[in-house]
């Protein structure tokens, strides 16, 4: 009977002692000792792209009438010329069939006036749009990343789309510059609507914003914010060693960008790649997270394993 029971719960023992494993971790620590600052910058907005409105084509009119806007159908001045004036007016169907054409050449002329105005127009009220979150943990000897964050987030404009195209290229390279320190990394993306991208960029950058014990230092839309370092809570000789910093980009871009699932390095490298392609003229929103924010804080292997479950050893 006991060895019956036994074979029955077998399968579950493993999920169910892992599942033990994590609470032990998690409050095991809730003393605080866990806490890590984060550093964030970025911005963006999610509204209609607007492109110049191109003036009307004007085509040539091989009747030796010369040029009339439009290009094709209906009729032209050379065509009404012969029939104007001839035989004392216009009269019964004839006339109506004139002036139809006339009105014609006087519509079509005005839109070709117009169409030269600098205005621009919306192409589409809820063009397609991707929204993309890449994670990077690296090893704490990429501490240099930390004051390149650090920098850019003093510096960076991030209130133009030019100024978050520059900030999204140096966050990348920053990356791109430590391979040798990447760790683990996750990658997710949602293609959706410009009417509902807002939403998904916003809970992909709050579950980020969410693990941090305090946002240290800010520069959204250029509004920079920085606070005083907070001292983590330790418990001496029971405090895990620093060994990570973690890094999360999330952008949002018109059409499509598809982010390789990461399984190893080169999975990373062309997923940090296309990222930083991602042009201004595309570019809706992108916000970069960090933490520890401080220079020399490091997260323990406990930290990040427990506080971030969807990274991947690569």
């Amino acid at each position: 009977m006991v060895k019956q029971l036994f074979q029955r719960l077998k399968p579950l023992l493993k999920p169910l002692m892992a599942l033990v494993l994590a609470l032990v971790l998690v409050f095991g620590t809730a003393n605080g000792a866990w806490a890590a600052g984060g550093g964030r910058m970025g911005g963006g907005s999610f509204r209609a792209p607007m492109r110049p409105m191109s003036p009307a084509p004007r085509t040539y009119a091989p009747s030796g009438g010369g040029y009339y806007p439009g290009g094709g159908g209906g009729f032209g001045f050379p065509f009404l010329l012969p029939f104007i004036g001839v035989g004392g007016g216009f009269g019964g169907l004839f006339g109506l069939l004139v002036f139809i054409a006339i009105a014609n050449v006087v519509v079509r002329g005005f839109r070709g006036a117009t169409a030269d105005d600098d205005y621009a127009a919306p192409v589409s009220n809820n063009p397609p749009v991707a929204v993309v979150k890449l994670q990077v943990g690296l090893l704490a000897e990429a501490r240099a990343l930390q004051d390149d964050l650090n920098r850019l987030a003093t510096t960076a404009d991030t209130g133009t789309s030019q100024g978050l195209a520059k900030l999204l290229q140096e966050t990348t390279l920053a990356l791109l510059r430590h391979p040798d320190y990447w760790a683990y990394a996750a990658s997710e993306d949602k293609q959706t609507r410009l009417l509902t991208a807002e939403q998904e960029f916003n809970r992909y950058t709050l579950s980020a914003r969410s693990r941090f014990s305090a946002e240290t230092l800010s520069n959204v839309n250029n509004q920079i914010t920085q606070a005083a370092p907070q001292a983590r809570l330790t418990d001496g000789a029971d405090q895990a060693p620093g060994e990570y910093i973690l890094a999360t980009v999330v952008v949002a871009t018109q059409g499509k960008l598809d982010l390789p699932t990461i399984y190893s390095s080169t999975d990373l490298r062309q997923a940090l790649s296309q990222i930083g392609a991602v042009s201004s003229e595309n570019l809706l929103a992108v916000e970069v997270l960090w933490t520890p924010q401080q220079s020399g804080e490091t997260l323990s292997a406990d930290e990040l394993v427990v506080q971030y479950p969807e990274l991947k050893l690569i």
